[in-house]
């Protein structure tokens, strides 16, 4: 995820663009740039590190004045900028946006899948790279054509047919210097009207400042950007489209129009667990491609056993990979948390794959934990948010989640892609170890790519579920129950609401219920069960819920299609809809985030800033 910027009219470019940068800068932090066109050539300012080390160049290079009307020509009319959240290529000032490949400018938001055959192509052709990124092919596939078509609107049209995978491109040329052309495919992109200057960003707020009026861009769409406005077409026939009118103030904007991050952060995950697995599957190869692991097959066919360390919320993420990993790849797994792993001793070796979970990459335990099996020789890997982040940096292998910066300190979107990345990587050992068959891993790759479309289902039962917040919300104690793979999703829903609502809750395996927690089952209890139609396990926990409600206890039940029977023992029942069964732990973790979310805001906590609690715990 980064963030883009583009202004084409009458003021000096560089304040609106670094103004809107800073607003993007929760969309990437590990590089950021500007380009402007000064005497006839592109003047291109990036540095590698947060959004401050560019505006401390652009100060000592005196580019940061007032946003006074330019007096000299158009080198300050028009300009691209752009926040870095590095997927190819590691964070540095040549691997910063914009690229500039002949007389052609890009910033890029996404991933072109298919950048390594493009780059060969284009290196045959006498193409020279500078950068690792995929953004630089499409600055020279755009030069290319520029150069035999002549015209920037054709030479955008001709490249976007070659690539593959999700862009929002903005492109700037010195033939065309009072125009900007903008592409989108699967990425967010917005492009916002006044009267003689126009702007377009990857979110409302980065530019809300300057206009209130947007036309929000669709897929497939292209953009001509000048300074009297914008028009769409799609397959090179226009589109017709109203602008939208904003009424948000810039602080609601910066969140989206929700009330808190935390909410936001919600309603991303559907978006964000697509960029987990774009480019990571390919659906007629029946195949699963992890970009920044080294392994090859024999690896993955040497590893004995798997070890799984983490904390807090990943730990969670952990405990479902586990099931991920011994049930398609059918190698024994065990899941510790970093900080005891790191304070025994452990026994881990050159057959064990150790794999740490982390959003932030710098939690203290866990790159304890990595450190000391690195020592023991195990072969390791990440599943991580934070590219250039300690264990990213330490780990012999990563899978990168790209679920973008997290704001609120409750951690909802990372904690899904975090699922989603376990599930890759069971699959591609299962690919390597052989323990799937071609039709059972179509089946796996085609659940996953409906995932999305299924979290959006499920965010469907918000307003229902603020109901429920609202109606035991002043309860003091909360029960969670759940079977097999859900057992985890059961001690997150009660993490959550524990963090954020500072109410007591715990989380149980359904079938330990009789030994302990039973005792406190009342009339006063309200005791979430997560339960799907998965077979044995939903009968074991339909079993379960009639002891609870023998006891008095207030079932509310989230599952995917309610039967009779789960209907007359639940007080409250919330149906995500039919789910396949690996699929189940994201999908239900939507309302038990919605759950926590509304009984924090009913009982009137800070939802995105808890007390006592850090976004990443970088000491002991």
């Amino acid at each position: 995820m980064c963030g883009i910027v583009g202004y084409i009219g009458t003021k000096d470019s560089i304040p609106i663009l670094v103004s809107g940068l800073e607003k993007l800068e929760y969309r990437g932090y590990d590089s950021a740039g500007v380009a402007t066109i000064v005497d006839g050539q592109f003047e291109v300012h990036r540095v590698e590190g947060k959004l401050a080390g560019l505006k401390n160049l652009l100060i000592k290079e005196g580019k940061l004045p007032g946003q006074e009307p330019a007096e000299n020509g158009a080198g300050l009319r028009l300009g691209i900028g752009h926040t870095r959240w590095a997927t190819h290529g590691r964070p540095s000032e040549t691997n910063a946006h914009p690229h500039v490949a002949g007389r052609i400018c890009v910033v890029h938001n996404g991933i072109i899948e298919n950048y390594a055959s493009l780059r060969e192509e284009l290196q045959k052709e006498g193409c020279t790279f500078v950068s690792e990124t995929d953004t630089e092919i499409a600055a020279h596939l755009i030069n290319k054509h520029m150069t035999a078509l002549g015209s920037l609107i054709e030479a955008v049209r001709a490249s976007i047919a070659e690539l593959e995978g999700s862009y929002a491109l903005v492109v700037s040329s010195l033939d065309e210097p009072d125009t900007l052309v903008v592409a989108k495919n699967a990425t967010p992109v917005i492009i916002g009207l006044s009267e003689g200057e126009t702007f377009v960003a990857s979110d409302i707020p980065a530019v809300l400042e300057h206009t209130r009026d947007f036309l929000v861009m669709e897929d497939g769409e292209v953009a001509v950007v000048t300074p009297k406005g914008a028009s769409l077409e799609r397959d090179a026939v226009a589109v017709e489209r109203e602008p939208i009118r904003v009424t948000w103030d810039p602080i609601t904007a910066e969140k989206g129009g929700y009330r808190h991050f935390m909410l936001k952060e919600i309603n991303e995950q559907p978006g964000v667990i697509t960029e987990t697995f774009r480019g990571r599957i390919k659906q007629q190869e029946s195949g699963v491609f992890l970009d920044d692991v080294n392994f090859q097959d024999a690896d993955y066919k040497d590893i004995e056993r798997v070890c799984l360390v983490a904390c807090g919320t990943a730990w969670h993420a952990a405990l479902v990979t586990k099931y991920y990993i011994e049930r398609l790849a059918k190698i024994p797994v065990e899941v510790d948390y970093g900080s005891e792993f790191r304070y025994r001793t452990p026994l881990v070796g050159k057959k064990t794959l150790f794999a740490v979970i982390s959003q932030s990459g710098e939690t203290a335990d866990t790159v304890g934990s990595l450190d000391l099996a690195r020592e023991l020789g195990a072969r390791t890997l990440a599943i991580c948010n934070v590219v250039g982040s300690t264990i990213a940096r330490r780990a012999e292998n990563v899978i990168y989640t790209h679920a973008g910066p997290e704001i609120s300190v409750a951690s909802t979107k990372a904690f899904t892609t975090q699922l989603t990345a376990g599930y890759l990587l069971a699959l591609r050992i299962a690919v390597a170890r052989g323990t799937l068959t071609k039709e059972e891993m179509d089946d796996c790759i085609a659940d996953l790519t409906r995932l999305p479309a299924l979290i959006t289902e499920s965010l469907k039962c918000d307003r229902q579920v603020e109901k429920i917040a609202k109606k035991y919300g002043r309860s003091e104690d909360f029960l969670y129950l759940g079977r097999g793979i859900l057992y985890p999703i059961a001690l997150e829903g009660a993490l959550k609401l524990k963090e954020i609502s500072y109410v007591h809750a715990e989380g149980y395996p359904a079938g330990e219920m009789k030994h302990g927690p039973i005792a406190l089952i009342n009339e006063e209890l309200p005791v979430v069960v997560v339960l799907g139609r998965d077979g044995i396990n939903y009968e074991k926990a339909m079993s379960n819920l009639i002891e609870v409600e023998s006891r008095g206890g207030r079932i509310i039940a989230v599952t995917d299609v309610a039967t009779p029977q789960l209907r007359e023992l639940a007080w409250e029942v919330v149906e995500v809809g039919e789910t396949p069964p690996l699929m189940m732990p994201m999908v239900f973790t939507v309302p038990l985030q919605l759950l926590s979310y509304h009984v924090a805001v009913y009982r009137g906590t800070d939802v995105d800033q808890p007390r006592n609690l850090a976004k990443s715990v970088t000491v002991e």
